[in-house]
């Protein structure tokens, strides 16, 4: 079983920067490739996507929302990825999610909420305008 532990949320001004950590524990880490992905939900709205990094860190998607404004990259020896949010705009407010799966991801199928079998308990994260 794989347990995943958000950090770094909080209160940023619009135009500021913020960075999200997700850190990986379980006995299968070290053993089954994970890609890992950060989603993110506003109020009152659904669940969406924002990006993914392959197991190997040689991939990543990004939702158009947030494409040049937000990198994702992922450290395996630590176990951790992490979410660099720049330029940062109110619309980012939300919950942030990190995510985990084995399944095999593609550019269109990485936005899925339905592949990912481990999820983290959230970050808040509010950007003031």
């Amino acid at each position: 079983q794989v347990q995943l532990v958000e950090s770094g949320g909080g209160l940023v001004q619009a135009g500021g920067s913020l960075r999200l950590s997700c850190a990986a524990s379980g006995r299968t880490v070290s053993n089954v490739p994970m890609a890992m992905a950060w989603f993110r939900q506003a109020p009152g709205q659904e669940r969406e996507s924002v990006a993914v990094i392959s197991s190997s860190g040689g991939r990543t998607y990004y939702a158009d929302s947030v494409k040049g404004r937000f990198t994702i990259s992922r450290d395996n020896a630590k176990n951790t990825v992490t979410l660099e949010m720049n330029s940062m705009k109110p619309e980012d407010t939300a919950v942030y999610y990190c995510a985990a799966t084995n399944r095999l991801l593609y550019s269109t199928n990485w936005y899925s909420q339905g592949l990912y079998a481990t999820w983290g308990q959230g970050a808040q994260v509010t950007v003031s305008s």
